[in-house]
Formats: C-alpha cells, structure tokens, sequence
C-alpha cells in the first residue's frame, strides 16, 4: 500500500493504492475516471499517514486490494496541509493527461 497527495484542479486529495507509481496506466485511468486528467503527486509516508488519520485510515485502508486499487483517504485541503509539512513529502511527479 502506498499514500499518494495528488495536487488537482479541485484541490488537493490524498489517496491510497495498491498500484507502485502514481504514473502507473491502470491507476491513471482510475483516476481519469474520476475526472482527474492533470496532477502533481507526492508520495506521503505511509506509516505517518497512518497515525495521522487513525481510525479512518483503517476504515479507508481495510478494503484495499492488493492489487489494482485505489481509495480516496480525504479530500479536504485545509485538512491535508495541516496534517503534512512539506519536508515530509516525496519528490513531485507531474502528469499531463
């Protein structure tokens, strides 16, 4: 399981997947289907997205296959950028789609 924040049109989001790379086909499809066609990704640590969201993270994280999946964590950016610094997250990765 990886934790990606996606920087969109709409705001940023943070998600989980079980795909290796934010620029993986499949998981770009996924998301072009949720209407998301340009991104910068940031991959986030996992075990502190954990602690941070608790509960939620469990609730979200349970039902996430192994493989080909993806679950929207949280969507709301005021609460991404108060959990997360900036010195926290990975290199970018740009998508034009």
């Amino acid at each position: 399981m990886k934790a990606v924040m996606l920087l969109t049109a709409s705001g940023p989001l943070v998600i989980l997947t079980s795909y290796a790379s934010a620029l993986h086909p499949a998981l770009l499809e996924k998301l072009k289907g949720k209407g998301i066609r340009k991104f910068i990704a940031f991959d986030l640590p996992l075990e502190a997205t954990r602690w941070r969201y608790g509960g939620h993270f469990i609730a979200v994280g349970e039902d996430l296959s192994e493989t080909d999946d993806l679950r929207v964590l949280d969507f709301d950016g005021h609460h991404i950028f108060d959990l997360f610094r900036f010195a926290e997250l990975g290199a970018p990765v740009f998508h034009e789609g």
